[in-house]
Parts: structure tokens; sequence; C-alpha cells
């Protein structure tokens, strides 16, 4: 599945133009208008006001490959669909919330043919939902985890303290982790002197690091799967474990989800 995902990851994953379209030969392309003229990318809209829904539509019947990147995920098939996130102004009220969907097509002669579609979100139409991986809302046993305590933050039935294996769906998926920390405690670096809280995103074999001095305090923060990450930490990739190290200061931590 490594080898699978890897190959498919390449050039943006655009390798040969879709079976279910028309054949355009293998030195064929098209114009940027005729990929236009098939491609569609639109936002429900809300029956009761009339006003753009949360959630965005992008197909192509186009004889391409084609990835959608959309808020910083990326799909890579010529339909895709994504429940996105609204603003609320400082009354509480939804506000129009832009957002750009990118196309990148590849035709079967290997020519790449981008677009951008500038789109807007103004009301919740089909709310995200929390896909909760460790604890949930009202959860009385929170993970603290300490500096340099790198089992308190792997995600590994076998290694970690707290946290369960991340799933390939999840991994692949790209979804964006987000840990509800419910307190916060200042200390030195745990290798030196200065003090702060902080962590490093890295994984269980202490082999890649993704991010480094993260500061970290009360609230929700978020951390998007990289490409890096799933190749080395999921199942389907090297199975090193996503780890969650403190370098200063420790956190308490009520829940880790994603939202879909």
């Amino acid at each position: 599945m490594k080898k699978i995902f890897l190959l498919f990851a390449a050039a943006c994953a655009l390798v040969a133009c879709d079976p279910v379209h028309e054949d355009i030969g293998n030195a064929g392309h098209i114009t940027l208008d005729e990929l236009l003229a098939k491609t569609s990318v639109t936002v429900d809209v809300d029956p009761a006001t009339g006003v753009n829904g949360n959630q965005i539509f992008c197909s192509t019947s186009a004889p391409v490959n084609a990835r959608w990147d959309i808020d910083g995920k990326s799909f890579v098939n010529n339909y895709a669909w994504k429940k996105m996130k609204v603003n609320k102004d400082d009354n509480g009220n939804y506000e129009d919330t832009p957002y750009t969907v990118l196309l990148t097509a590849l035709c079967a002669d290997g020519t790449v043919l981008t677009h951008e579609f500038p789109v807007t979100c103004s009301t919740i139409t089909n709310a995200l939902e929390k896909i909760y991986i460790f604890g949930s809302a009202d959860n009385d046993s929170p993970a603290v985890l300490g500096p340099g305590d790198a089992a308190a933050g792997r995600f590994s039935d076998g290694e970690g303290k707290f946290f369960p294996y991340l799933s390939d769906d999840v991994y692949f998926g790209k979804k964006t982790l987000i840990f509800d920390i419910i307190a916060a405690e200042e200390g030195p670096f745990i290798w030196g002197s200065d003090v702060g809280c902080t962590c490093r995103v890295m994984n269980g074999w202490w082999s890649a690091t993704y991010a480094d001095n993260v500061p970290l305090s009360v609230g929700l923060w978020e951390l998007p799967i990289t490409d890096a990450m799933a190749a080395d930490c999921a199942k389907g990739g090297d199975s090193k474990d996503l780890d969650i190290l403190m370098t200063r200061g420790s956190i308490t931590v009520k829940s880790v989800y994603y939202e879909e």
C-alpha cells in the first residue's frame, strides 16, 4: 500500500487520463477553455435564506486526471466534496467566508492546466461533525503530556500512554487533528534553561521532525497531517507512529478529534 500511495502522490498523482472519460490519445491535451467548459465548482444554497451554505462541490468531465486543493486539503479525483467552516462576526452571526479552490489537471501528453475558483460560504447547511480519536466533549480523564515524555504523546496502542493508533484513513485522508488543551504550564527546555510551553511534532522512532518549537496554550491546537507524516507513520507507510513531544512545559489534553 505504501508503494501505491507514493506512486499516486508523485506528480500530484496525475499519471494518466481517467479511463471513464473519452480517449484523447497518448499525446492528447485540451485547452484551459475546454477544461473549464466541462468543469463545475459550486456551493450549496440554504433554501430558507437563499445564501451560500458551507458545502463545496467540484467536478470535471474533461478527459484529464484532476486534483482539487481546498483549504489546505488535496483531493485526487475528478469529483470532490468538502464541508467548510464559516466564520462568525463579533455579534455571533455567520459572515461571508472566502475560499479558493485550485484545480490542477493533467492531460495525457503531460500538459498541466491550473485554474482558481473563488467561492464564498455564508452559513451552515451541513454542520461539521467531530470524530473523536481520544477523549470526548465531557472527558474527565484527560491526558497529561509532560516534558521529555515521548510515550505520553505517541499515537500508538503499544508504545503510547494515552493516544491510540491513527488509522490510514486519518493519515492518507490528510485530516487535521484538533487538540482541546485545557491546561498549559510553562517549563524549561528539556535540554536547556529557557522557559515556555512548546512541543516537537515527530515520529515515534525519532527519525523525522515535522515541526519544532511549536508554541502551545489553552484552547484548540490544529495539527494538519502532511504527506511526510502519512508516509512515515501510517500502517500503510513505515508504521513509525505520530508523536507529540513536549520540549518545554506540559499540557493537559481533554480530547483529540478531527472534523468532517
